[in-house]
């Protein structure tokens, strides 16, 4: 995979567009949104990035911060740092998916209820395992064309909005007076969720090209990118003066309709159903790599180890898919919850890598480097670790099923140590009847 492809396989897993945004602006009203947007990136992007610029640059071996972090602080957190990964996946993977029937629904609603939503779910699951079993180009390749054709639609958005401002829109103040209660926590979670994922591409280290080069490039690209593609389409819509208290998750096909009509409604349905299959097709092809490499390593079962005639781990391709679609029935909101709680563990435990690696292996060849030397290594896990904090306290009273979120996520995070547990016992055994 090249530069080009990594920044669009990147972009998908990150963003794959302004999808999702929604929330936010019915949440925190367009000002707010825009300001959340601008200054989320500064807290929580730019230091993933700058994290994983240095330590896939330095590390670029196939599973990416689980390899980061066993080599920092052994073998225990190496598998915790997999597990809340793995887990967080489940219930992040079903995001795209649901975003997608969410937004058929405002312009198709007979073919999303039901068994009919579920099984528009279920294909694109199918695709995107078909797809990854082509390979790392294959899917890469498809990323940047995808890339391209799915921010067409709000290319043709940005003009419509911005001709109705310049002819009599609704106008700000009428905007602004339609807002109904703000939920700024739960707009901030959301933005990060928006913004999260940039490690996630660390894990296929060793299926691309000249990594201590292309991987830091590529965070740093694929971050002004995803934060442009928000901003800009938000500007445009606000500047045309449709009320905030219209978005919610789909509201993007409502801003078309009222913008330019039922063609470009389609437009954006399509392209989201085109974004939804572009992520969930690049995150399955790093996160598939984890039990992969947890194989190798005698953690989990030999049997996900087969690759096939192109290098994909197809048992564990087809594996994780299916755990994914267990998880399509779950909502919106509770999905970002979980899997901000999961996915926040993980990232904390690769930030303290950083650390670790700093001071165990100062002569590690580093191609680039997090400036501001060892404190400045420190420095930028602050802001992360603070919204992340945040993110917790604003979902303190969501529930799934019948359980307080916090608490489901803290019992899945803890059972990673029984899990390890198991897994060593295995190793060991393993270890013990095969030669060596």
């Amino acid at each position: 995979m090249r530069l080009l492809p990594l920044v669009a396989a990147t972009y998908f897993i990150v963003s794959g567009g302004p999808y999702g945004l929604e929330d936010i602006i019915g949440m925190a009203g367009y000002g707010r949104a825009l300001l959340l947007l601008a200054l989320v990136p500064f807290l929580w992007s730019f230091p993933t990035a700058l994290m994983v610029g240095e330590l896939a640059s330095a590390i670029p071996e196939e599973g990416g911060f689980y390899v980061w972090v066993r080599r920092a602080m052994g073998g225990f957190w190496g598998f915790q740092e997999a597990w809340l990964s793995l887990a967080a996946s489940v219930f992040d993977m079903a995001i795209y998916p649901t975003t997608f029937v969410l937004y058929l629904s405002h312009l198709l609603p007979s073919l999303t209820q039901g068994h009919r939503g579920l099984a528009l779910k279920v294909t694109i699951v199918l695709v995107a395992t078909l797809w990854n079993l082509r390979g790392a180009k294959a899917v890469g390749e498809g990323s940047a064309g995808m890339m391209f054709l799915s921010l067409s639609p709000f290319v043709v958005l940005i003009g419509f909005a911005l001709w109705r401002a310049m002819h009599g829109g609704v106008g700000l103040h009428a905007a602004a007076a339609s807002m109904g209660p703000r939920d700024i926590g739960g707009a901030i979670s959301v933005a990060m969720w928006n913004y999260m994922g940039w490690d996630n591409a660390s894990t296929i280290a060793q299926e691309v090209e000249n990594p201590q080069r292309n991987y830091p490039r590529a965070m740093f690209t694929s971050t002004l990118t995803v934060t442009l593609v928000y901003m800009l389409p938000l500007a445009a819509v606000w500047a045309a003066g449709i009320p905030a208290d219209r978005f919610t998750t789909g509201a993007w096909v409502d801003a078309a309709k009222v913008l330019a009509g039922g063609w470009l409604a389609l437009a954006i349905v399509l392209t989201n159903a085109m974004d939804g299959l572009g992520s969930f097709t690049a995150l399955t092809l790093t996160l598939t790599r984890l039990p992969y490499v947890l194989a190798i390593d005698g953690y989990l079962p030999k049997f996900l180890t087969p690759l096939n005639s192109r290098g994909v781990p197809w048992v564990s391709v087809i594996t994780c898919a299916t755990a994914w679609a267990l998880a399509l029935g779950l909502t919106f909101e509770r999905l970002i919850s979980i899997d901000l709680v999961l996915y926040g563990g993980a990232l904390i435990l690769e930030f303290v890598a950083l650390v670790v690696l700093r001071l165990r292996e100062p002569q590690l060849e580093r191609p680039f480097r997090v400036p501001g030397g060892l404190p400045g290594a420190i420095a930028i896990g602050v802001g992360p670790a603070i919204l992340l904090a945040f993110a917790m306290w604003t979902a303190r009273t969501e529930t799934v099923l019948g359980i307080n979120a916090l608490l489901f996520a803290a019992l899945v995070a803890a059972t990673g140590a029984l899990f390890y547990g198991a897994a060593e016992i295995f190793r060991r055994t393993q270890h013990q009847v095969s030669p060596p």
